[in-house]
């Protein structure tokens, strides 16, 4: 085979026919990429196709015809294909991150404000059928409407509450309590041992409460959701968002919300004991009391775990306690608070 400055002279070993092809009538079609070999086609549906196993030729055909260099790939710039395809490698990665990290929750915050109240209560109707089974429930109505008293005293300084706010005691000796979708408030038996009286109770359930309403534990399940699942709820396509939320409802008992859902739920519950006349005190004396439990035991404090409460959340809310607007009433005054501790029976 001859390069010329016109074209290409292709003269066939076995025949000896010859070729004659114009530079202008070629165009490559394959060896653009590291281990190609390199094809040339002239023509149409029936082209004529040359195959050449060295790459040098592509160097060779561009040296001597420089106004069709254009046209053939140069192999020189492969080593900079590779560097593109490294650094378009790790962009993606980052875009990826960068999704995961920022997007993801970004887009989970939008859909959390726009999913029904409705599917909320129903979502966190089936997560109370996996992680607060009836056989696990205490079944005491005499009791439980003295919880159900603190909680509408709490309840009374939200104008709209929106949700059915109920909350189930679960007899475990773990000392936790969690909020799920939908006004669903979980409180371990463990928990309720804890407290020295109904304002202790009172500073959890307002704090839990108030997860509720900023939508937290929903962003949370969101927040592990495919974008596919992200885009179906801000459209109002809750099926397959039902399906998903059903199968991560497990997640909640072991949720830890972030710092600045923390740091809302504190800040908002201070403001309805306030409004609703319950000493703050309660709450920060049950978080130090807290502080105080060893872990490992049987009773160990899963609620720091995923309420994390380090000495400056305690300080922050001790400086909202102080600020309470006028002297706070006793919840259950004519209550023996020992009482509500055998809500799950009579222990030995």
């Amino acid at each position: 085979m001859i390069i010329g400055l016109g074209g290409l002279e292709i003269t066939l070993t076995d025949s000896g026919r010859t070729f004659r092809w114009s530079l202008a009538e070629v165009r490559q079609t394959q060896g653009f990429h590291e281990g190609e070999q390199v094809r040339l086609e002239r023509g149409g549906d029936l082209a004529e196709a040359l195959l050449v196993g060295d790459v040098a030729f592509l160097s060779a055909l561009r040296a001597a015809a420089p106004q069709a260099a254009g046209a053939f790939h140069d192999p020189a710039r492969r080593r900079f294909r590779l560097a593109r395809t490294l650094l378009a490698a790790v962009a993606s990665v980052g875009l990826a991150a960068g999704l995961y990290v920022w997007g993801i929750p970004l887009l989970a915050n939008v859909a959390a404000a726009r999913v029904p109240v409705a599917w909320e209560i129903a979502l966190g109707d089936a997560a109370m059928g996996q992680l607060a089974p009836a056989s696990k429930r205490c079944q005491d109505p005499v009791r439980q409407r003295r919880v159900d008293e603190i909680v509408g005293v709490l309840l009374r300084t939200v104008p709209d509450p929106r949700y059915p706010f109920r909350v189930t005691v679960v007899d475990h000796p773990m000392v936790n309590a969690f909020a799920a979708p939908g006004g669903f408030i979980v409180v371990f038996r463990g928990l309720l041992e804890r407290t020295e009286n109904a304002e202790e109770l009172a500073g959890v359930l307002a704090h839990e409460i108030q997860h509720v309403l900023h939508r937290d534990a929903t962003r949370a399940i969101l927040r592990q959701a495919s974008t596919g699942i992200l885009v179906a709820a801000l459209v109002g396509d809750v099926s397959g968002v039902m399906a998903f939320g059903i199968e991560s409802a497990r997640m909640l008992g072991d949720l830890s919300h972030n710092r600045e859902a923390e740091h809302d739920a504190d800040r908002d519950g201070m403001r309805m004991l306030h409004a609703a006349g319950v000493d703050p005190e309660g709450m920060l004396s049950f978080f130090r009391s807290l502080q105080a439990l060893e872990p490992g035991g049987r009773a160990a404090a899963r609620y720091l775990s995923t309420h994390p409460t380090p000495g400056d959340r305690l300080e922050a809310l001790a400086a909202l306690a102080a600020a309470r607007p006028r002297p706070p009433v006793k919840l259950l005054a004519d209550y023996d608070w020992s009482d509500i501790k055998t809500i799950c029976g009579a222990r030995s």
